[in-house]
């Protein structure tokens, strides 16, 4: 099973991934962002503004997680942000044509409790501006995603609580 962690950027998709492994029996995380990490300097003449919008990074993700789970089996715990609805259903349904159940939770917190985690965020000035400057993309996206995921509120929520919260769905 996969276990899909979306959401904005600096809203606790992976600080609350690493309780939730913890709560899923043979869960691990797998981070998708590594795949894009792999694609740039072999697609760099290709120009793209996000990994993501590479297809070889979607069909990849899925092979990816079709060959570790077929290795390993368990839960993968992918906390990615996906806010393409084009690129989640690409995802979605290779997960499904390759046979692997797939729960999507959507991990939310109003705009204020957002803007205060990204300022407290310890990693820099740097990645808070890039998460405050992903936010609105994010407010596009939260129409599809409350159709294609569960919200989870995060909001005055501890991250292994919102894990324990999810357990409890996926293991429901």
């Amino acid at each position: 099973m996969i276990v899909w962690l979306n959401g904005t950027f600096g809203v606790g998709k992976t600080t609350t991934s690493r309780p939730l492994t913890e709560l899923l029996p043979d869960a691990r995380i797998f981070d998708s962002e590594t795949v894009g990490c792999m694609l740039r300097p072999v697609l760099a003449s290709v120009p793209v503004a996000d990994f993501q919008d590479h297809p070889p990074w979607r069909a990849l993700v899925v092979e990816t997680a079709a060959q570790i789970l077929g290795y390993v089996g368990g839960t993968l715990v992918v906390p990615q942000s996906v806010l393409v609805r084009a690129y989640w259903t690409e995802l979605r349904d290779g997960f499904a044509k390759s046979g692997i159940p797939l729960r999507h939770f959507v991990l939310h917190a109003d705009p204020s409790t957002l803007a205060a985690r990204i300022d407290n965020d310890p990693e820099g000035t740097g990645i808070r501006r890039w998460r405050h400057d992903h936010v609105a993309p994010y407010a596009d996206a939260l129409p599809w995603l409350r159709e294609e995921g569960e919200i989870v509120e995060t909001a005055d929520v501890a991250p292994h609580e919102v894990a324990r919260r999810i357990a409890t769905a996926v293991t429901a």
